[in-house]
């Protein structure tokens, strides 16, 4: 199925992304989104889009990340984030970006240090390794002590994990379940669900549906969908084969020098090998160097020796 079969937008491409949540018309869906995840104290009403130089400038990002970088009316600062494959310094990259949000507040001359709160939203389409074998998918990250009390309020970092997110339309009871399920399944819909048949979403429907884009906008639409799939399927494949193969080393290994052995080497060549299987794909599909370091976490060595 191509993009123009489909009725609506996927919001996990970058346009669809951009499209839905970065204008100022569509900005009541980003505050309505915002306001879901957010704690009560700073709800928004109002917010603006700001073109902060220090986000999103390496290219190579763009990719496998998209994101948005905005102020409301009452001065919180919030880096909206659409992540589609996993980097090997995700965390460190988080916290470099949240730094200019926080150096851009200060004054010139006499300063008391006085910051506005600073939120980074991550929107993940993957599944964090430390969190695999859990069904928590909402993690709220603050700065706190060794008593675990919070030291620092104003700084938060909020990561959904979407593929967690398994609720069918009749089993959507808030407003959080529905903005995830548009996540994760806008695409797919010829219809309306009765479920998210409300104000907020009716214009989320009627911006997404590609019948009303112009022909510049199908276009842009169809690249950003190509290389959303390329990389999906790229990911996807690569690990299910580096998990073939990491069973059947496994399988191998334990016969030969005992089952407890030869599990543990198994997962440790089977992850090895899902790495080297994503690089390998990721190079036929002429994804630069760089990203295919972040995605996999190999040297640029192991790299070009694929």
């Amino acid at each position: 199925m191509t993009a123009l079969q489909d009725k609506y937008i996927n919001p996990l491409t970058d346009f669809g992304f951009k499209k839905l949540f970065g204008t100022e018309p569509n900005k009541e869906l980003l505050i309505d989104f915002l306001n879901q995840v957010l704690p009560k104290e700073h709800t928004i009403k109002d917010l603006s889009y700001s073109r902060n130089e220090h986000l999103g400038a390496n290219q190579l990002d763009r990719k496998a990340i998209y994101d948005l970088y905005c102020i409301s009316e009452s001065g919180e600062r919030f880096i909206v984030e659409l992540q589609k494959a996993k980097q090997n310094y995700f965390k460190d990259r988080s916290i470099y970006y949240a730094s200019f949000p926080i150096q851009e507040q200060a004054m010139k001359g006499d300063w008391n240090y006085k910051l506005e709160p600073v939120y980074t939203i991550g929107i993940l389409d993957f599944i964090f390794e430390d969190h695999k074998s859990d069904n928590e998918l909402l993690h709220i990250v603050e700065l706190k002590n060794q008593n675990c009390e919070v030291f620092y309020d104003k700084l938060k970092f909020i990561y959904l994990e979407l593929p967690k997110f398994q609720k069918k339309p009749e089993e959507l009871t808030s407003q959080f379940d529905k903005w995830l399920y548009v996540f994760r399944h806008l695409s797919e819909l010829n219809s309306i669900p009765k479920q998210l048949q409300d104000k907020i979403f009716a214009k989320l429907f009627e911006t997404a549906e590609i019948a009303s884009f112009s022909s510049s906008e199908r276009e842009a639409y169809e690249e950003s969908l190509k290389v959303y799939r390329d990389l999906k399927n790229v990911v996807d494949t690569s690990k299910e084969e580096g998990r073939a193969e990491g069973r059947a080393e496994g399988r191998a290994e334990g016969r030969a020098e005992g089952r407890a052995e030869g599990r543990a080497e198994g997962r440790a060549e089977g992850r090895t090998e899902e790495k080297l299987a994503i690089a390998k794909k990721l190079k036929a599909n002429n994804i630069p160097i760089e990203i295919i370091m972040q995605t996999t976490g190999l040297s640029k060595e192991e790299i070009e020796k694929v």
